[in-house]
């Protein structure tokens, strides 16, 4: 299965570990700078604590220039890649399916990568069971998966407004910027990337955290090539970056 390490994934490759046995199961983690290397790490660790086998691979998303510039399908050709790769190894291994986390509550928001789901053949249990994400937050803790807290992530590409091209190196300075504030106790953040601004989202309780070390924060993302930080008033929310929800 297509695995990220997130409260959803974990969730279905923990239950299809305990009901297909870790034999028929592999967990398939794609590498790309669009994944901070700590949710790959995480991962990583979270295959093994379940006690599946686990391969890695990269996906070519970054060459695809239908990915690169950024359009409200973005989201498409990456699952693509992403899936097409997860396939061509299951079928190196001698697995019939595919499968990924998505849930109900997914419906509700703009997921163009559901069509590569469909075009790939890639199966949805936890969407077909008709799960929500609170009910598997819910079950993730009676299994105590360390993932049933997990704050919600969103590919680092979605930092960047549509129409603004993606290259690898924004999606770096992103990802120090935000490994840096969570450095600081703060959980869930998204820095948002307009050029050489970086807007800051953080939950409302995290503001006097954020303001407590403006100056460090500052700092640290002018070194990274921001110019100017901002904290954006309104809070974390899904989808504030762009019109569609991510």
């Amino acid at each position: 299965m297509a695995f990220s390490g997130g409260v959803d994934s974990t969730f279905l490759l923990k239950v299809c570990v305990d009901v297909l046995g870790r034999e028929n199961v592999l967990a398939f983690i794609g590498l790309s700078p669009t994944c901070p290397e700590r949710e790959i790490a995480e991962a990583k660790s979270l295959s093994g604590l379940i006690g599946v086998d686990c391969v890695t691979a990269e996906t070519s998303e970054m060459e695809d220039p239908r990915f690169i510039e950024n359009n409200t399908t973005r989201c498409y050709f990456c699952k693509t890649h992403l899936f097409v790769k997860a396939r061509e190894i299951a079928e190196q291994r001698g697995f019939i399916h595919v499968a990924e986390g998505s849930n109900v509550d997914d419906i509700n928001d703009f997921r163009p990568g559901r069509k590569a789901c469909s075009e790939q053949g890639v199966k949805s249990p936890l969407l077909e069971a008709g799960l929500t994400k609170g009910e598997i937050r819910e079950l993730s803790e009676t299994l105590a998966l360390p993932t049933h807290d997990k704050p919600s992530f969103a590919c680092l590409s979605s930092r960047v407004p549509y129409g603004t091209a993606i290259d690898a190196t924004t999606l770096k300075r992103i990802e120090r910027s935000e490994d840096f504030i969570q450095s600081l106790g703060i959980r869930q953040v998204r820095v948002r990337c307009y050029g050489n601004v970086a807007r800051i989202e953080v939950l409302d309780k995290d503001f006097d955290a954020v303001m407590a070390n403006r100056d460090k924060i500052t700092e640290v993302l002018n070194q990274y090539g921001f110019l100017y930080v901002t904290l954006d008033l309104k809070g974390y929310r899904t989808g504030s970056m762009n019109t569609p929800s991510e």
